[in-house]
């Protein structure tokens, strides 16, 4: 994906699919086998409508959820300005609080779209 992948512990760091992004923070770098532990903070998902103006993103809270162990290719680093908009919109808006299950729904769905599509790399 061309970006830096020095990452540091307690590192926000992105995962981008389709539209959708997974913010996580990095636990652990596992440099041997090119793996980054991480633990899901939020997912992102920003719909882009017909006349091409994005909206607000849909936002899922994760972090009460499990970690996980993903190619260390996948992953970008992100800016302040870049998340801490979207935290604090969470955290206010208790973000799509209908509850943890949905979240890990959509959760699910995205780490399925993300291995069909770099199945090479795991």
């Amino acid at each position: 994906m061309g970006f830096d992948r020095n990452f540091q512990p307690s590192q926000i760091v992105c995962l981008e699919h389709e539209g959708t992004c997974l913010y996580t923070e990095v636990i652990q770098i596992v440099e041997s086998r090119q793996l980054c532990w991480v633990r899901p903070l939020m997912l992102a998902t920003f719909p882009l409508p017909a006349d091409r103006v994005p909206l607000s993103p849909a936002l899922y809270d994760l972090r009460q959820g499990a970690d996980l162990v993903w190619p260390l290719s996948l992953f970008r680093t992100t800016l302040d300005t870049e998340v801490i908009p979207l935290l604090a919109q969470l955290q206010a808006s208790k973000a799509q609080s209908d509850g943890c299950q949905q979240a890990h729904l959509q959760l699910s769905h995205f780490v399925r779209q993300v291995w069909q599509a770099h199945q090479t790399l795991f």
